[in-house]
């Protein structure tokens, strides 16, 4: 039977944001001017790399943003047509780590072990004796683990390592033909003029970069099929497993949450700017109270009425899943609602300086009407701050996030998100000996999404702010293939 799709209310903005994207990637190539704008972001090596690692990281989340519910086998005493549904939603990448998923322990476990980390009383030879059992799925293959763990563990990493080689040998086989089509040169004079770096675009650390994620994908993939590659929790569910779903909820929060920042500081921060005067003095009054109230209080107590609603209206969900994304929904809205008065700060300060200018003050003359102005000339005039705040409040407000899990007011325990991880780990490591491998994944995991944000969002804004640094320059293309493009 067909299993039943359910749209959650996150998922259907996150693949709405990702239409968006495509729509504005449609748009950059239309606009020379944008075209060049962003061709300068990405002649920027940390950006290019960054933006394959957020490349990833935007692929996970979209395939952990399709639900479903499989149906139920047909039973005695059912009515015929009628169809049951499991009351477990799953997502796509539930799917595609199906086997992650039923590699349940029962408690801890190392990486890449094949015993358990809790070691049972248990009698040998007439003495009891504490010795760790075999796990149900980690090193299960392996008849004698003495002497055939290490030569399991050599090869498996050997065919990952063959694989992802040979991955990314085909991505960069696929990009030299692209940009040889493009520089209408030879395909090994393209490779050469890559491995030399030459060019407006550093291709060869984005090459480098495919080349640690593909190994690294498929070193994790061949392992993961026998062997817990970050261990295991206190409830036996794989840490790799759980890692790989806190991006989603990374993504979202900072996301959603900085959408949620733009309508109330574009608006007030445009009419503030514009208008001046007590329409001016009222907005600031406004976001210098809103300022002055502790976010994190502040957002603590919306949280905690919004989780006394959902406590008293059970009967709006019917599943669990349902339930704790609406609370992430509505911890989106909280953190975009408390957030805008730093960009309509900036926003106020830059529409000031724009309304002095000539082409405003005449079609001020004219007699264009007020709306008409800020819509047409000083709105569009403004968006490269929007889009350099945006980015850069992404990272900012993930960190929000892993902040506010951490202290119990973030997103619902059920869904797994990396202060959620930070928190049980908290406790994980005031044990003895320590349980360190939770602790170190999700930090791992967090650390280079952040990281990969912050460096992306050096690059846009330097590229869009127009009072940004100067690139530096590159080696520019081979004198060969510059002159075959020109007898061309």
């Amino acid at each position: 039977m067909m299993p039943k799709f359910v749209l959650l209310w996150t998922d259907a903005t996150t693949w709405a944001l990702i239409l968006c994207v495509l729509a504005y990637a449609v748009v950059v190539s239309r606009s020379p001017n944008l075209k060049a704008s962003w061709r300068k972001v990405f002649r920027e090596a940390p950006a290019l790399c960054s933006s394959l690692i957020l490349g990833v990281c935007l692929l996970i989340t979209a395939t952990d943003s399709v639900h479903y519910r499989n149906a139920l086998p047909h039973v005695s005493g059912m009515q015929p047509g009628v169809v049951a549904y499991d009351s477990v939603t799953r997502s796509g990448l539930d799917w595609l780590l199906s086997g992650l998923v039923d590699s349940r322990e029962d408690t801890y476990s190392r990486p890449l072990d094949y015993l358990s980390y809790r070691r049972d009383t248990v009698s040998i030879n007439g003495q009891l004796q504490r010795v760790s059992p075999r796990l149900k799925h980690g090193g299960a293959h392996l008849s004698d683990p003495d002497h055939q763990w290490a030569v399991d563990i050599t090869s498996r990493v050997g065919t990952g390592l063959a694989l992802g080689l040979l991955l990314a040998a085909a991505c960069a086989g696929a990009l030299f033909a692209v940009l040889a089509r493009a520089r209408r040169a030879g395909f090994l004079e393209t490779a050469a003029s890559v491995w030399r770096n030459e060019g407006d675009i550093p291709w060869r650390a984005g090459l480098w970069t495919l080349v640690a994620i593909a190994t690294l994908s498929g070193v994790t993939l061949s392992l993961m099929g026998a062997y817990h590659v970050f261990g295991t929790d206190t409830t036996g569910n794989d840490v790799l497993y759980q890692s790989l779903k806190c991006i989603r909820t990374a993504f979202v929060i900072g996301s959603l949450s900085t959408i949620a920042t733009l309508p109330l500081a574009v608006v007030l921060g445009i009419m503030a700017g514009y208008f001046r005067g007590w329409v001016d003095e009222a907005i600031q009054y406004f976001y210098t109270v809103l300022s002055s109230v502790p976010n994190i209080l502040l957002i603590a107590a919306c949280v905690l009425m919004m989780q006394v609603f959902l406590d008293k209206h059970p009967d709006l969900f019917e599943t669990g899943v349902e339930r704790s994304d609406v609370k992430l929904a509505l911890l989106c809205a909280v953190l975009g609602l408390t957030g805008w008065p730093s960009l309509c700060r900036l926003l106020r300060a830059e529409t000031m300086k724009l309304r002095e200018l000539d082409y405003v003050q005449a079609a001020n003359a004219f007699g264009v009407g007020s709306s008409r102005i800020m819509v047409r000339h000083i709105f569009p005039n403004v968006a490269h701050l929007m889009l350099i705040v945006t980015v850069l409040d992404f990272s900012s407000l993930i960190l929000y996030e892993a902040v506010l899990s951490y202290v119990g007011v973030g997103v619902d325990p059920s869904m797994n998100s990396f202060g959620g991880m930070l928190n049980l780990a908290r406790k994980e490591m005031s044990l003895d000996p320590v349980v360190w491998w939770s602790f170190c994944a999700a930090f791992g995991f967090m650390v280079t999404v952040v990281l990969a944000v912050n460096l992306f969002a050096d690059g846009v804004r330097d590229a869009f702010d127009p009072r940004a640094r100067a690139f530096r320059p590159r080696l520019p293309i081979s004198r060969k293939a510059v002159a075959a493009a020109q007898e061309a």
